[in-house]
Parts: C-alpha cells; sequence; structure tokens
C-alpha cells in the first residue's frame, strides 16, 4: 500500500484493512509464486451473484478480491492469475470470473493502461459502479474456459472451506 500512496496510484477504500485480511484466519489468501518469490496474491469468493452491481452481476461466478501484484512485475502476475482463474472457474462448473478495478478521476492514466492490458488478456468491462465499500470501480468480467495445458505451468491447491463440496483442488 505504501509502494502504491508513495507513486499516488489509486488505493483500495480500505487499505488499512487489507494486511490484517492477509493475517485473519478466516480469509483464505492466494499467492502467486515465481521461483519462490511472491509475485502476486488476492482472495477469491464463489458467490451466487454480485448484488451491488445489479442485473449485471447475476449468476454464479468467481470474485477476484483484493488482488495485488509486486510493482515491478503486474503484467505476468495479471496474467497469470487471469490464466489460472480462468481455468479454476471452469473446473468448479462457475461460467465468470468478475472482478473490480478502482475508478477513481485522479488516476485516470493508470486505470485506463490497467483496461487496456486486461482486455487484451480477454477481460470485459461489464460497467463502472461501485464496489462493495461503495467506492467507484470498473466491472470487469471473464468468460471461464478449462485449460488442460495450463497445469504444468501453475500449479493450483487451493483449500476449499469447510462445508463446500470440493476438498483441495
Amino acid at each position: 500500500m505504501h509502494w502504491l500512496a508513495r507513486r499516488n496510484l489509486p488505493l483500495p477504500a480500505q487499505a488499512d484493512n487489507i494486511p490484517a485480511l492477509f493475517r485473519d484466519e478466516q480469509h483464505v489468501p492466494i499467492g502467486l509464486f515465481d521461483d519462490d518469490v511472491l509475485i502476486g496474491c488476492l482472495f477469491h469468493d464463489r458467490r451466487s451473484g454480485l448484488s451491488h452491481w445489479g442485473s449485471k452481476g447475476a449468476g454464479s461466478n468467481l470474485f477476484l478480491r483484493q488482488l495485488h501484484t509486486l510493482p515491478d512485475r503486474p503484467d505476468d502476475a495479471v496474467r497469470l492469475i487471469t490464466l489460472w482463474a480462468s481455468d479454476y472457474a471452469a473446473r468448479s462448473g462457475l461460467p465468470h470470473v468478475r472482478a473490480e478495478a478502482p475508478a477513481d478521476h485522479r488516476n485516470a492514466d493508470w486505470l485506463a493502461r490497467l483496461l487496456r492490458r486486461v482486455t487484451d488478456m480477454g477481460w470485459q468491462m461489464r460497467g463502472l459502479g461501485h464496489g462493495e465499500t461503495d467506492e467507484r470501480v470498473v466491472q470487469l468480467e471473464l468468460r471461464a474456459e478449462a485449460r488442460p495445458g495450463l497445469t504444468p505451468l501453475i500449479r493450483c491447491a487451493i483449500a476449499v472451506p469447510p462445508g463446500d463440496d470440493g476438498g483441495t483442488l
């Protein structure tokens, strides 16, 4: 968060609470490592709709929350997360991956670069709206797609929360 603030880049609405989420036992963080270096982290939610998206958020989906990447490797990490999330959603029987990007007007250049990169990776913009904590966000959606050839490149070992019917994927 400090790195983002020093560069005048958008901070998530509840930036002060984010480090605590990664230490909280109720939130299961996902880390993306490249040669034992943490290059990205996030939380995921399996949801049966995003009510704050209105009708665009209807239906089951994999919702990526608090996605953060190592500052000098954002393209690589976002590309790997995109591939992994699309495959993970498909294997979980979910039709879409959804995410939100902060839409702070003070950082329009940063947002434009980000949106160009993610749309080139297959994400579609579903509109502007308000996030769960009422900040302005761009709503993003990616179609789930099984990618069997991905397994040798990315190993997925996420424990499914108790009460879910999946075990470890």
